[in-house]
């Protein structure tokens, strides 16, 4: 079965980065997007986790009311409350963030320079905007 999701939403509160006892980076935050079907809105809530280099990202780089996109799988997480009640929430297990929305020049949360570099899919291999060089324009169709 596939259990695939990508959910594009703002931040509702602070990312909350901390460790495992192993030492392992987790962050955990909740992002927020609304649905509309005809003059109804509802606005939805989901509980995010996203481990390691990805938790790290999260909380070093986004912030309450910014715009993210998150990849990864719904999961349930089933625990007893302090009364003995038997509890469970549904939450998303991030394996990949997006950066959307504007940028630090045009009222977002980071600047540009402070962006990491983008990585491309499949490839393993980081760039960036300095590994490029323009190209001029002779004005001759290449082909």
């Amino acid at each position: 079965m596939l259990n695939h999701m990508t959910l594009q939403g703002r931040l509702v509160r602070e990312p909350e980065l901390r460790s495992t006892d192993s030492g392992t980076p987790v962050c955990s935050f909740t992002v927020a997007w609304s649905e509309k079907y005809r003059e109804n809105e509802t606005k939805l809530f989901l509980s995010c986790t996203a481990w390691r280099s990805s938790g790290e990202m999260v909380a070093k780089y986004f912030h309450k009311g910014q715009e993210i996109i998150v990849e990864g799988k719904l999961s349930t997480r089933e625990w007893t409350d302090r009364n003995g009640n038997k509890r469970s929430t549904n939450e998303m297990t991030v394996d990949r963030v997006h950066f959307c929305g504007p940028k630090q020049s045009e009222g977002g949360n980071v600047p540009e320079s402070e962006l990491p570099p983008y990585r491309a899919a499949g490839s393993g291999v980081n760039v960036s905007a300095g590994d490029f060089a323009d190209l001029e324009d002779d004005g001759e169709l290449p082909f």
